[in-house]
Order: C-alpha cells, then sequence, then structure tokens
C-alpha cells in the first residue's frame, strides 16, 4: 500500500509539473527591448535624458512655434496630458489631435510605464511628489514655463500634486476620473490584484497571458464594443517594455498615504474635473469631493462612461476641455 500511494503522489506531481509547464510555454512573454516596440514610437516622439532615463516625450507642432519668443503673448498656450497606472501617452491620442491646431500639447510616459520604463536610480519610490518632480524636469528640459496640466487616475493625481508643489508652474488643472480621496472600487483590474503580491513577481515577471491584459482594460471602459484587438496589444506589449511590469508590482506596493490630501482644498486655480459616471474603479462620488475642495472648479459627468472617458470618447471629453480652455482662457 505504501509503494503504490508513493507511486501515485510521484505520478501527480509529475502531472502537476507538466501542466505548469504548459503554462509557461503557452504564456511565456519575456520583456521586450526599446527596439522590439519600436512600433509604439509615434512620428514626433522624443526621448529626453530625464534623472538618466530616456523620457519617451511627444510634442505638437505648435510647441516649436514662436519657440523661444521673448514676447510671451505670441506663445501658444500650452496643455500636458498625463496618463494613468499601467497606461501609456497613446491614450490622449484623442485629445492631441483635436487640441494640437491652437494649442502646443505634450504628453509623455511617466516613469514604469509606456517606453520610458522604470526609474535608473531603484530607491527611487513611485511617489506622487517623485512623479511631479520628474513632470517639473520635462517641463525645464522643453523650456516651457506655465502650463494647463492634464491627468487621468494616477496622472490626475500627478497633475493635482505638482500644481500644489510648484504653483508658480500651472495655472489650469484638468482632473479626470482622478486619484485623490479613498475609493472602494466595484471592480479592479485582475492585472492590478496580481502585481500586489511581490511574492508572484518572479513568475508574472516572466509570464503574462494577453486574457489578463484584456479584462483589465475591459474593466475601465464602459462600453466593451470599444475594446478592439488594436487596443489591447498596445497596453498588453508597453506592459512587457524592460521593467515596467516589476515597476507596476513597486507602484502599486508604493502608495501615497492620505497625508497629501490636505493639499487639494489648498489649490486656487481654474480645475476641471471630468469623471465618466460608469466609472467603477474611482467612483463619480468622488468627482463631488474634488469639486467641493477645489474653490474653483467645474464638474461635468459624463454618462455612459467609463474610468477612461478620455480614451473611450475623445471627441465628446475634449469639447468639454475645449469649453472650459475659452472660458479660463485669461488665466493662462
Amino acid at each position: 500500500m505504501t509503494q503504490y500511494l508513493l507511486k501515485a503522489t510521484v505520478l501527480i506531481l509529475l502531472g502537476a509539473i507538466a501542466v505548469l509547464m504548459a503554462f509557461i510555454a503557452k504564456y511565456w512573454a519575456p520583456d521586450r527591448t526599446i527596439a522590439e516596440l519600436k512600433q509604439w514610437q509615434l512620428p514626433n516622439s522624443e526621448f529626453i535624458d530625464i534623472q538618466g532615463m530616456q523620457a519617451h516625450v511627444v510634442q505638437s507642432a505648435n510647441c516649436h512655434t514662436h519657440r523661444g519668443d521673448a514676447a510671451e503673448k505670441n506663445r501658444p498656450e500650452t496643455i500636458v496630458l498625463l496618463h494613468g497606472t499601467s497606461a501609456s501617452l497613446h491614450t490622449w491620442e484623442g485629445w492631441t489631435k483635436a487640441l494640437s491646431d491652437q494649442y502646443c500639447v505634450v504628453s509623455m510616459d511617466l516613469p514604469g510605464f509606456g517606453l520610458t520604463g522604470p526609474y535608473v536610480d531603484e530607491s527611487t519610490r513611485y511617489s506622487s511628489e517623485n512623479y511631479a518632480a520628474f513632470v517639473i524636469q520635462v517641463l525645464n528640459h522643453l523650456k516651457l514655463d506655465r502650463v494647463t496640466l492634464a491627468g487621468n487616475s494616477l496622472g490626475g493625481k500627478v497633475a493635482w500634486r505638482t500644481a500644489a508643489l510648484y504653483p508658480e508652474r500651472v495655472n489650469r488643472l484638468i482632473l479626470v476620473d482622478s486619484v485623490g480621496y479613498p475609493a472602494t472600487p466595484k471592480h479592479i483590474p485582475i492585472g492590478f490584484k496580481l502585481a500586489k503580491y511581490p511574492m508572484m513577481s518572479p513568475i508574472l515577471n516572466r509570464i503574462l497571458p494577453r486574457s489578463v491584459v484584456e479584462k483589465s482594460v475591459l474593466s475601465v471602459y464602459a462600453d466593451n464594443s470599444k475594446v478592439n484587438d488594436a487596443l489591447v496589444d498596445r497596453y498588453y506589449e508597453l506592459t512587457l517594455r524592460q521593467g515596467n511590469r516589476q515597476a507596476l508590482s513597486r507602484r502599486l506596493n508604493e502608495t501615497d498615504d492620505e497625508s497629501d490630501q490636505a493639499q487639494i482644498k489648498q489649490l486656487d486655480i481654474p480645475t476641471l474635473i471630468l469623471w465618466g459616471a460608469k466609472d467603477d474603479l474611482i467612483p463619480v462620488e468622488n468627482a463631488a469631493l474634488f469639486h467641493r475642495d477645489i474653490r474653483d472648479s467645474q464638474l461635468k459627468i459624463l454618462d455612459n462612461l467609463g474610468h477612461v472617458p478620455h480614451e473611450e470618447d475623445p471627441l465628446a471629453t475634449v469639447d468639454v476641455v475645449k469649453q472650459f480652455l475659452i472660458s479660463e482662457s485669461g488665466n493662462g
């Protein structure tokens, strides 16, 4: 009997190993280099040296108009767009196209995401304060002084933190489903759930089922029909950029505490708050909290849109942005 149990145990273990090996073989997804991800560079992409990183930045044509012109009034206003967790500057392509005729539009891949990749100095925390410092260094490199900052989710928090820490550099804010207040998500993307467990890193840094990324994207859209293969491919492939998976795990485990929340009430600049009514990650009730605490703010709730309304329906959302920019043009 003992010999029989031993043989059975060995067979079970061998079967489990075989299943595991098959799973790994099917979903094996090693890191990819910048060269291997070249298709995600845009025609006007550039890489600039920030803190030893090659930060991926895109400027619209208007940004080069009157560059260095001593007459400030001749320079087009600048709008800087900041993406959220696991996204990239590509999330703003709809807004960029709609705004570029009139404005200098700048977007960037934040550290740990897109083609920028992780901080070179591994001791640097993925905190909103450090992200704000990164944004200011990009602005300095591009010789941009005062700007309108727009951000979604994590990028929203980076935007308002930048405005709080460097008020002389930000004249207006646009917060899109922004992080800022405690939130109880109705649904957390599965990719975020897995990345929060450091013990999973050795596996997650080597394998990545595309279905995990697809489910994560579906969870931030209200209309699933808008999530196509090309969109999922972009999120999936940029997640594979060298170091991004490790950085995501750190980012999710190095979240800010709530001590900086008090800075929201100190903001005293024109602010547009946009929110998807069907946001399952940060509930729409948080939009009202921003509107309550920022004195000079406007609130627009967008029916039938989710956590990334600017990406899900760029035309409808950018129309609201244009109205805001025109109404507040005297503050630029």
